[in-house]
């Protein structure tokens, strides 16, 4: 499978360097698509630098700051019309590890949806506060509930899916913004009856610039999670014997 990891960056000049070196030794078959919003801190200089030295690492630039789920549909056109196999989420500030990308890989094929979950046995995080694990896990506890879907981290954003799956879910009609988009992406996943399973993943907090994460956005998946589970789309996630063995974390 030729698998590419869609990094989405903006202002992530002190991380970017760092997160690339070690996506590369970590998983060195694995390519890299950088998606900069015009970031004034000079990360898409940085990122065409690292391109121009490694054929594996490309580039997207973008006209400014659209947020997260308009920067991943374009990094996903981008990587399945470069005919890549499968497609990987992961976040440019180093929360994401890319020493466990291999397990997200290997859980494909069995599965067309991967998640990396804090929220399983195995997954946690590091260097968080109580009241901060306390929101994440209120957050992704209310969505799941609201929606239906089994998942156990609906909200975090280290994800794989096969070309297929996103082509299933019809990522380019996602309009959620912000982390929303990852609520959205699962929910239709699920709605679309594929194959999600979730492996467990250590979340470590940045150590480098500034969080995304704002009010605006809190409220976005607020609003939008009440509105879907009182509507009730897509339909209620029906469980089969292959789809409850998908559920199981690898």
């Amino acid at each position: 499978m030729r698998a590419v990891v869609i990094m989405p960056t903006y202002n992530e000049q002190e991380n970017l360097r760092s997160m690339v070196g070690r996506l590369r030794a970590a998983v060195p078959d694995a390519h890299l698509l950088v998606v900069d919003d015009d970031s004034p801190d000079g990360t898409g200089v940085t990122a065409d630098e690292l391109a121009a030295s490694d054929e594996a690492v490309h580039v997207l630039h973008r006209a400014g700051k659209a947020g997260l789920g308009a920067a991943y549909r374009a990094g996903m056109r981008w990587a399945l019309d470069a005919g890549y196999d499968v497609v990987v989420e992961m976040d440019a500030d180093g929360s994401h590890q890319p020493e466990q990308l291999s397990r997200l890989l290997d859980a494909v094929g069995p599965a067309d949806v991967v998640l990396g979950s804090r929220w399983v046995a195995g997954g946690g995080t590091e260097n968080w506060p109580f009241r901060r694990r306390l929101l994440s896990r209120g957050g992704s506890s209310y969505a799941r509930i609201a929606l239906g879907v089994p998942a156990r981290d609906v909200t975090g954003g280290y994800r794989a899916f096969t070309a297929e799956a996103l082509e299933a879910i019809g990522f380019e009609d996602v309009a959620s913004q912000g982390y929303c988009f990852q609520i959205d992406m699962l929910r239709r996943a699920y709605g679309a009856g594929l194959r999600v399973t979730e492996v467990p993943i250590t979340f470590v907090e940045r150590v480098h610039g500034a969080s995304k994460m704002s009010g605006a956005i809190v409220v976005e998946a607020m609003v939008r999670v009440t509105g879907w589970g009182i509507t009730g789309l897509p339909a209620r996630w029906r469980r089969t014997p292959d789809r409850a063995s998908a559920e199981r974390p690898s």
